[in-house]
């Protein structure tokens, strides 16, 4: 399990690279930031309908005859979506963590004490994002490493906004880049945390039926990150054909990375 939860661990904390850009980089490149927004979602949505989802069909259909296994399938698929939907709903809107921030906002210093609860809240709805996303890297990568290991250059691209996001605002309210940096990072570390969930509670009872059913999840909670989150944030950074070339890269490098693996 060690590769696994080390690869969780290092997209969690790549929400402190958003942080670090945020603090010493002069000007956002909207294009870059959009292009690789873009490219993890195309990664994270082929990911999902190629591999896991055709994995996790296979590995039911082989247990459950007739139609049954095609149904789990299906059902475990949308249960993930449902999972990540209802997460979605329980943070609240008006702090929204995925709201595109760039790094030209820390020019401006007028610290404010009330935008700390601004901060705090943004970190708290990170971390219950990224709960699932540690359950996903970390369940993938036990089962196929290359596919873990491209979960979770993913997702860890997806964390660097959220770094910025969590930073903006601490950095208003406290006027500290240390205390902006060690939240954001905090928030990150909800994906290891996820992960160490996930060998705890599901490994002991891990079966072919069960590992179907998570693969499937996966797969859908992957996919409602790519289109609730990645897809309309690479938009808001720039321009929308940029977004659009990121998905078609990320799908095509994913394609290319798998058929020299196999």
């Amino acid at each position: 399990m060690i590769l696994p939860f080390l690869l969780t661990l290092g997209a969690g904390l790549a929400t402190g690279i958003g942080s670090a850009v945020a603090f010493f980089a002069k000007h956002t490149n909207k294009r870059l930031l959009s292009f690789s927004l873009g490219l993890s979602g195309g990664v994270m949505v082929y990911v999902s309908f190629v591999e896991l989802f055709a994995q996790a069909d296979a590995a039911l259909s082989e247990v459950w005859t007739g139609r049954m296994g095609q149904f789990l399938t299906v059902a475990a698929f949308f249960a993930g979506i449902l999972l990540i939907g209802i997460i979605d709903r329980i943070v609240p809107s008006v702090e929204n963590p995925h709201e595109a921030h760039r790094v030209e906002e820390m020019k401006r210093r007028p610290h404010n004490p009330k935008l700390m609860r601004m901060g705090l809240v943004t970190a708290l709805a990170i971390a219950i994002h990224n709960f699932p996303e540690g359950i996903a890297t970390f369940t993938a990568a036990m089962d196929n490493r290359t596919l873990g290991v491209a979960i979770a250059v993913a997702i860890a691209i997806h964390n660097i906004p959220e770094g910025i996001a969590v930073s903006v605002p601490v950095f208003y309210a406290t006027g500290s880049r240390k205390k902006a940096f060690l939240l954001s990072l905090l928030s990150g570390l909800a994906e290891p945390v996820g992960a160490l969930l996930a060998w705890a509670v599901l490994m002991p009872f891990m079966t072919p039926t069960l590992m179907g059913c998570v693969l499937a999840g996966v797969a859908g909670i992957m996919v409602f990150i790519s289109i609730d989150e990645l897809l309309p944030a690479a938009r808001e950074y720039g321009e929308a054909h940029t977004a659009i070339y990121g998905v078609v890269s990320g799908m095509a490098l994913m394609a290319v990375s798998l058929l020299m693996l196999k």
